[in-house]
């Protein structure tokens, strides 16, 4: 958290919403610190999630809040979500990916009830090739999602939603369901 006072109730009442996260076994939540200039008070957690065939998804979660409010955020609480992923390139090609990849995080939201207001964002793919000495694989494909939106309501049903896009994002099927690759590997 962020400021010099004891927080207000409202901001002390969202963080134990977002500290009361029960991820599941393949999404890793932390506390870090949160930026430092984009409101009064601020908290953030990072999060990464590993999914079938080993793909990988980094991530942070960020609360903002601003007593006075701030035009843009259309109320006092804004949630902000980062999220990164190396992809393979078949689905790097897709040029749907950027639609999908935002769909991913209306569908979390949508699924977790979560309430807001002015949501916006972008989604980023991208592609990389070294060269010479560089070490790592000759290319790499990554997508990227930033977005931001206000809460309307309670703070934990955003939070969730923030965990089933993790999920999403690194191919993880809904809780309690087992994919046929992850049977036949255990048998």
């Amino acid at each position: 958290m962020t400021g010099t006072s004891t927080a207000p109730e409202l901001f002390t009442q969202a963080v134990e919403a977002l500290k009361s996260l029960r991820p599941r076994p393949e999404l890793q939540l932390a506390e870090v610190r949160p930026p430092q200039r984009l409101a009064p008070w601020a908290y953030a957690l990072t999060a990464e999630a590993i999914g079938p065939a080993e793909v990988q998804a980094t991530g942070r979660l960020i609360l903002l809040h601003d007593p006075d409010g701030q035009e843009a955020w259309d109320g006092v609480l804004r949630v902000v979500a980062y999220v990164r992923a190396e992809l393979d390139a078949e689905l790097a090609d897709d040029p749907l990916l950027p639609s999908v990849g935002w769909s991913w995080l209306t569908d979390a939201l949508a699924a977790s009830a979560a309430e807001f207001t002015a949501l916006g964002g972008t989604v980023t793919d991208t592609s990389s090739a070294r060269f010479g000495d560089i070490a790592g694989p000759a290319r790499t494909d990554d997508l990227e999602l930033r977005a931001s939106w206000t809460p309307t309501g309670g703070l934990r049903p955003h939070g969730e939603a923030f965990c089933d896009l993790m999920a999403s994002v690194v191919g993880l099927p809904p809780v309690g369901v087992t994919l046929f690759e992850q049977r036949r590997g255990g048998e």
